[in-house]
């Protein structure tokens, strides 16, 4: 639904500046750029539709990767003065419900607002201020559709209605059309339209109880006057009072539908937002015994080592990648029941410690689930014994846990996480975050940090197929890899020539979003690089970014 988001005076940003979304948005730029402050200025529009807070310190999205500090610290080079500009466009064609058809007429739709805090006359905050919201706008296609901005009453209230707008023209028309006697509209009535708007405008206002408006929340007495008459006025032969009796009555709601829905809309797009910051969790050795999840629990990637403990289908995909011919990884992720010694049977007890007595090793097969429990009979023959005990853990039903282990197939040997490069470690929340998630937008900071070049440029399948997939994600990456870039350069170009690998996803360049931040004496810049069919770049990249290869060379 998000078509281009937009950020300024935040952080390294001054001007305002426009990120187009595609479903790979990739995010490149120099150390201290203000790569991250695009990702960051996400998670603050998120922590404050859900709190409803502005002076954001630490996020639930972010954990303890992200701590904005504060408005005071935020807002771009400290400057309390400033304004912090937040916006998002959106595609109307994936809107649904009574918003779509109100917009019909147009292809996106913009929201804007600005943030700041009360100053006093040095221009200092004053003291106990809290920064709000204070300006909102709405346009389609580009151009304006209503404006409000926050009055000493804490509320919003309409600036500017440009009622000439196809959107609202189309409205008004059939607002005139239905509740007036009559089928036409003349000229002579839209000059009667905005004289009603006119009059109505000032008494239009809206409450901010979170980021976006809720739609509007007071109107004039007059218009609660015209509410108590009859749906289709009966016209009195003043036709002039007739229609702004009629906007009066019905424009406000179609107003209220208009701005609550594209802040519904909004606000379900950030709930979807998942973040993955720049250096992942460690969890413990034995994950079946770690119940505990830590502020950082999301945003470090803990929780992805419990999801491939308890997904099938996700653990079947990473390993399916660690394994693939391209990579050759020599492990593969299974899981192990554990079953508490008191929870067995006395007599099966004893069997089991005459196999151990025997040196008789019980083969499990991996992701099998196995469970001990029931009295048997104890045979004689260890071998059989351990092969029939086999058969009836597996129809248990005594408690287990399942403990997630690693098997180095090199050697057959049981390893854990922390037992093996930590290359592994930091790709799983990478892998998990992205074949577990449905419809999400993504956000990752250096996807491929601890990974071998050739584990880099596999990663960019990997988010091929799960933007454009089945799972359809948005993906917002942050990253400093080359062979991540060049590896989805190459498969624009094999879908344009026909000659994509079996299996692999096709990707155009129009689903694809290169963007470079530069840094500049008044705030970084963010420049979008376009991707030609042939998999290449149409200019070249800003201050010979990626050109340090050759310079080495040479």
């Amino acid at each position: 639904m998000i078509k281009s988001l937009y950020v300024g005076n935040f952080k390294a940003f001054a001007e305002t500046q426009a990120i187009p979304i595609r479903p790979i948005t990739l995010i490149f730029g120099p150390n201290s750029a203000g790569k991250s402050s695009f990702i960051h200025s996400l998670a603050l529009a998120c922590e404050a539709e859900r709190t409803g807070r502005l002076d954001i310190f630490k996020t639930e999205l972010g954990g303890s990767a992200i701590d904005l500090g504060g408005f005071r610290q935020y807002i771009h080079r400290a400057e309390a003065k400033r304004r912090m500009e937040w916006g998002a466009e959106l595609d109307v064609s994936a809107l649904r419900g009574r918003l779509a058809e109100l917009l019909a007429s147009v292809a996106t739709l913009k929201v804007s607002l600005s943030v700041g805090i009360e100053l006093d006359n040095e221009e200092r905050p004053v003291a106990g201020a809290e920064p709000a919201v204070t300006a909102y706008e709405l346009s389609a296609d580009d151009e304006l559709l209503l404006r409000m901005s926050r009055r000493r009453d804490g509320r919003l209230r309409m600036d500017r209605l440009n009622h000439e707008h196809p959107v609202f023209r189309e409205v008004l028309k059939a607002i005139v059309t239905t509740a007036t006697t009559t089928d036409t509209v003349t000229p002579e009535d839209y000059e009667g339209i905005g004289a009603a708007i006119d009059a109505l405008v000032p008494e239009l206002s809206s409450r901010v109880e979170r980021l976006f408006p809720e739609g509007l929340s007071q109107r004039s007495s007059d218009v609660e006057e015209a509410e108590q008459q009859t749906l289709f006025p009966v016209s009195r032969g003043n036709r002039r009072e007739d229609l702004a009796n009629a906007i009066k009555f019905f424009f406000p709601r179609t107003l209220d539908e208009l701005i609550e829905g594209t802040s519904q809309a909004i606000a379900e797009e950030l709930r979807k937002l998942q973040y993955l910051g720049p250096l992942r969790s460690f969890p413990p050795r034995h994950l079946a015994f770690s119940e505990h999840e830590d502020a950082n629990w999301y945003a470090g990637g803990g929780y992805a080592w419990d999801v491939v403990r308890r997904d099938d289908a996700v653990r079947a995909a990473v390993n399916e990648w660690l394994g693939s011919e391209a990579l050759k990884t020599p492990y593969e992720l299974v899981v192990r029941q554990l079953v508490g010694v008191d929870d067995l049977d006395p007599v099966l007890m004893e069997g089991l410690e005459s196999i151990v007595d025997e040196g008789v090793e019980i083969e499990y097969e991996p992701d099998t689930e196995y469970t001990i429990g029931g009295a048997y009979p104890v045979l004689q023959d260890s071998e059989k014994e351990a092969r029939r005990l086999q058969d009836l853990i597996k129809n248990s039903d005594v408690e287990k846990l399942k403990e997630l282990v690693l098997i180095d197939r090199r050697s057959n040997t049981v390893v854990t996480h922390r037992d093996v490069g930590i290359g592994i470690t930091q790709v799983l929340p990478v892998l998990v975050m992205a074949y577990a998630s449905r419809d999400k937008i993504i956000a990752m900071e250096q996807p491929e940090i601890h990974l071998h070049p050739a584990l880099q440029a596999e990663l960019g399948d990997v988010f091929i197929e799960a933007a454009l997939g089945k799972q359809k994600n948005t993906f917002i990456l942050e990253t400093h890899s080359e062979h991540l870039i060049l590896r989805i350069l190459r498969r624009i170009r094999e879908t344009t020539e026909g000659d994509l690998p079996e299996n692999a996803t096709p990707i155009a360049p129009d689903h694809i979003s290169v963007l470079y931040v530069q840094p500049t004496k008044s705030g970084s810049e963010v420049i979008h690089l376009p991707v030609t069919e042939e998999g290449d770049f149409e200019g070249a990249w800003p201050e010979g970014f990626f050109e340090e290869r050759a310079q080495e060379i040479f």
